[in-house]
């Protein structure tokens, strides 16, 4: 009698030595490759890997802009837009070659542009997340998150101090509420303030723009108005907020100027609407601040658009030019002197200050080097050369 038809495919496996063998290299081979594979590169680096050589072919594949105007919106894009979809290791990467300081108390950054602080609704990455692969990449695998000491706006590039411990955290996080901590920033303005030096004292105060797109903005609360050609003092808002900003004029054109503000104050978008609506010289690329009424595209002159490589279609690319320069902090801790802190404006700060023929004093005359945050994304593989 026939064996069971079930007994067949084991008589046939092991009736044969050489099927034997065939079989388990069939099997053993890609399981061997999948071994040899863990043991130089961990899951979390494989999948990074993956993605990365995904992203070079979707770039590969995106075809190189003819004109001039879709080539200088490329250019914008890939200056303010690529720290701001990878990967937590590629960000940290990109932010400890920005490092500007590092002591045994502190670690100074470069803010990239387009970054948020913390997080919150819709933000997919933030500094915050990746302070804890910061701190390790610096001081290894043990070593304890940093502390935010303060926070800069998400389109702010700029200045940014960590802190080792949560203690020397809180103590400047006190330096910055007394206002001992000086700082000066930079910017482009459109048109060029008048006076060229003075200080704006003017307070602040939220308020709701009505209209088809209703919104809040920070506008001025004068505590002066004009009447009959006279100028009265104004009933003062509970609400309002005591703001003071120094600034001086580096360089200006007639249609354009590099800024250094000083703020004495720290109230939200202080700089941005004490410029655009004290000083009627609102910041390149501030696309809120530039019109109350509505939330728009910064408008722009044929003559700056021409400089910039731009039709005012594409304005809505232009990102916003301000800049934290520098930082000084007092004595703190075991440390006697006061420490300045100074950040090179990044790459397409730069670019537009050439472009519209405004000079920058002669020790920064180069700009921030941004190789080092291209260069961490070119090691992932999410540019190509």
């Amino acid at each position: 009698m026939a064996a069971p038809s079930s007994n067949a495919p084991r008589l046939w496996v092991w009736g044969s030595r050489q099927r034997l063998g065939s079989v388990f290299s069939l099997f053993s081979k890609p399981f061997c490759s999948a071994a040899a594979a863990s043991g130089t590169m961990s899951a979390q680096r494989l999948a990074e890997k993956l993605r990365a050589q995904k992203q070079e072919q979707k770039t590969k594949q995106q075809p190189v802009p003819t004109s001039p105007v879709q080539r200088r919106v490329q250019e914008l894009v890939r200056f303010t837009k690529q720290l701001q979809r990878v990967h937590p290791n590629v960000l940290a990467k990109a932010l400890s070659r920005g490092i500007v300081h590092q002591d045994k108390d502190l670690v100074v950054i470069n803010k990239p542009y387009g970054l948020p602080v913390h997080g919150g609704p819709g933000v997919r990455l933030c500094i915050s997340d990746v302070l804890p692969i910061l701190a390790k990449m610096l001081h290894g695998h043990k070593a304890e998150p940093l502390h935010l000491c303060h926070r800069l706006d998400k389109e702010t590039t700029g200045v940014m101090v960590l802190a080792w411990e949560k203690e020397v955290a809180h103590q400047v996080q006190e330096l910055f509420r007394t206002r001992q901590v000086a700082k000066k920033y930079w910017t482009i303005t459109v048109c060029v303030p008048v006076p060229p030096a003075g200080v704006v004292d003017i307070p602040v105060i939220e308020k709701e723009v009505q209209g088809q797109q209703q919104h809040y903005k920070m506008t001025l609360s004068p505590g002066f108005r004009m009447e009959d050609g006279k100028m009265v003092r104004a009933r003062s808002n509970r609400k309002a907020h005591t703001a003071v900003t120094q600034y001086q004029v580096l360089s200006s054109t007639l249609s354009a100027a590099l800024v250094e503000l000083q703020p004495i104050t720290g109230v939200k978008h202080q700089l941005r609407v004490h410029l655009s609506f004290g000083l009627d010289c609102p910041i390149l690329g501030d696309h809120k601040y530039s019109d109350w009424n509505k939330l728009a595209p910064q408008k722009l002159s044929l003559g700056t658009l021409k400089k910039l490589g731009l039709h005012q279609a594409k304005a809505r690319h232009i990102p916003l030019h301000l800049h934290a320069r520098q930082l000084i902090l007092p004595a703190l801790g075991s440390r006697k002197e006061e420490l300045s802190l100074v950040c090179k404006p990044p790459r397409f700060f730069v670019c537009s200050l050439r472009r519209l023929d405004l000079q920058m004093p002669s020790q920064d005359q180069n700009g921030d080097d941004e190789a080092g945050h291209e260069g961490a994304i070119k090691t992932a593989g999410l540019f190509g050369p």
